[in-house]
């Protein structure tokens, strides 16, 4: 893992939650941050490969950041069988929205690969 990667990922968090303290409060800070690590790789044109070791290292121990939200709806389970009717909708509504959606992007990346 090289640090200077992962400081530019830490900076980056960083700076998303200060702008989001500071600008924009109703987005949190690390979406600011990834979005200006994308920007960042779109300029830079790739990733580099410091970067994308760093990343692998780190994904490795994604799972565990599951271990929180899934210890909270074990212990949240009264609560969250009182609220099953609008969760159940929510996430009926936004695969409803979120399936079409997704269809309309992929068929419009493959006519545009086509057209390439």
């Amino acid at each position: 893992m090289n640090i200077g990667a992962l400081l530019w990922l830490m900076a980056l968090q960083v700076l998303g939650s200060i702008i989001s303290f500071l600008i924009l409060p109703w987005l949190p800070g690390p979406i600011i941050g990834m979005l200006l690590l994308v920007i960042g790789l779109v300029l830079l044109g790739g990733v580099p490969d410091s970067l994308e070791r760093t990343a692998a290292v780190l994904l490795k121990y994604l799972p565990l950041l599951l271990v929180v939200p899934a210890s909270g709806i074990v212990l949240s389970h009264q609560q969250l069988a009182q609220d099953a009717l609008p969760i159940a909708g929510a996430l009926v509504g936004s695969l409803l929205v979120a399936i079409p959606v997704c269809g309309r992007l992929l068929q419009w990346l493959v006519r545009r690969q086509e057209a390439r």
